[in-house]
């Protein structure tokens, strides 16, 4: 009999539980563990005046608060901790908690404990959210019933319940899920790896098993869906329990989900089936074709040529992912706010035939922009940088082979208002200006999405 969420539940009223992080992942198993009268201890860094009453409301519910900069010093005597996604799991108050006994958790390990249905899992250094997207998008055009969650949606810990064994759940998930899984989807999507978010992982070394937990757990029946062009995901395969699917658009797959005369095609030894006119697909750059290429060898099975093909006719991205905003006096305004990283940036500057306006620059992950500067230089008309990597970027791009600063003038503006607003002023009919960050938000804003929202609302007034 499989391991249900009542079960679970059960487990936790025996124990001490501590929630870290009260933010969107976390603040709904609160609330479900609070309800099903489970003793729960819910801490956070920030302080009241910066919780929006959700102190209040969770107190009214039964828990009991940590909040301010100790909130990680008050753990003992919990059994059960569930972990944020972005905290470190070798924390050194983790670290004391286990070597006390504590079982460190999290959301998303109690979600596949309990899940009674077939999980496919998308992670990656960019172009996860579109293809988990388009995956759902897929499945549910096919008929079937599909949960979305993970690192994009809601948390689906709550709706274990009402699952049932023949519905399908689609996760997004990011590097700090997977560092502490210890189970595996039942097919698992690596779209690439590239360097990111460094500034929390220890080293490259870490961030890529981290990436690659996502099959390491798999049994013989799992399938692991590989990018056959990016040299650190091929080399997953060799880790491999089930099967292996590779994509690639580079021409030296031979057999696998691949890229010929205009089409995505699945080739099967000698065979080769169409699956998807590249015409036929409504979101722009190569980058996406990527990402059609790693959906389709996901669903393989499951869903028609047809439904694929409908699919890619109507689909027209997600919010803050090459997002043309408006036009105005001729000029088209993209925001790609998901952009934090230089692969991220470099793919949508490629997603367009002619030269940019590029607004770029943000909090710093100690990424190296070398080979940003190089791509600037050769799809950029002109820069505006802003945030606290400005000065990096710059650099980078005058280090650049080819860099004249009469071709790519760079203009750095601190403030990110008015960095939009003198590119509006630079603008000409027939431009494109494009806010593709290749950086976090952090240092101004909560998240990309509250970066892309201010662009936005900024082009909108123009």
């Amino acid at each position: 009999m499989p391991f249900t969420i009542q079960q679970a539940i059960a487990e936790l009223r025996k124990k001490h539980v501590a929630v870290l992080g009260l933010g969107v992942s976390n603040t709904p198993l609160i609330k479900m563990l609070l309800r099903a009268d489970v003793e729960v201890l819910a801490c956070d860094r920030k302080v009241r005046a910066e919780l929006s009453g959700r102190d209040e409301e969770l107190e009214s519910l039964g828990a009991t608060l940590c909040l301010g900069e100790d909130y990680l010093d008050h753990l003992q005597g919990q059994d059960v901790i569930f972990r944020t996604p972005g905290l470190h799991p070798d924390t050194p108050q983790l670290a004391a908690a286990r070597q006390r006994g504590s079982l460190i958790t999290s959301e998303m390990e109690l979600f596949f404990r309990v899940c009674p249905c077939k999980i496919i899992a998308v992670t990656g250094s960019d172009g996860k959210t579109t293809t988990t997207t388009i995956i759902s998008e897929f499945l549910k055009a096919a008929g079937h019933t599909v949960y979305l969650g993970g690192n994009i949606g809601r948390p689906l810990l709550a709706d274990a319940d009402g699952m049932f064994p023949e519905d399908i759940v689609v996760l997004e998930l990011s590097s700090f899920q997977l560092m502490t899984m210890t189970r595996s989807p039942d097919i698992a999507v690596v779209t690439n790896v590239s360097p990111n978010h460094l500034d929390i992982h220890k080293s490259m070394g870490e961030y890529i098993s981290a990436k690659e937990n996502i099959l390491k757990y798999q049994s013989p029946d799992g399938c692991a869906v590989l990018n056959y062009d990016n040299e650190i995901t091929r080399a997953f395969a060799k880790g491999a329990a089930g099967t292996v699917r590779f994509f690639g658009r580079s021409g030296a797959l031979e057999h696998g989900i691949v890229e010929r005369d205009g089409a995505i095609c699945d080739t099967v030894g000698e065979e080769t089936r169409t699956v998807l006119p590249l015409a036929d697909i409504l979101l722009p750059g190569a980058h996406n074709v990527e990402n059609y290429m790693a959906a389709i060898a996901a669903v393989q099975g499951m869903v028609s040529d047809d439904v694929i093909r409908g699919v890619a006719k109507r689909f027209a991205g997600v919010e803050h992912r090459i997002e043309l905003v408006r036009t105005l006096n001729g000029v088209r305004y993209y925001n790609d706010s998901i952009a934090s990283s230089p692969t991220r940036t470099i793919a949508g500057l490629r997603s367009f035939p002619q030269k940019l306006i590029l607004i770029a620059g943000g909090y710093d992950k100690q990424i190296p922009f070398a080979a940003l500067g190089t791509e600037i230089t050769a799809h950029v008309k002109q820069l505006f940088l802003t945030g606290d990597t400005a000065g990096k970027i710059r650099a980078a791009v005058e280090q650049a082979p080819g860099y004249a600063p009469q071709t790519t003038p760079i203009t750095v503006i601190n403030d990110f208002t008015q960095a939009v607003l003198a590119a509006h002023m630079a603008a000409q009919p027939g431009d494109v200006v494009l806010l593709s960050p290749a950086c976090a938000s952090f240092d101004h804003f909560v998240n990309f999405a509250a970066r892309g929202e201010a662009f936005k609302k900024i082009v909108y007034g123009l």
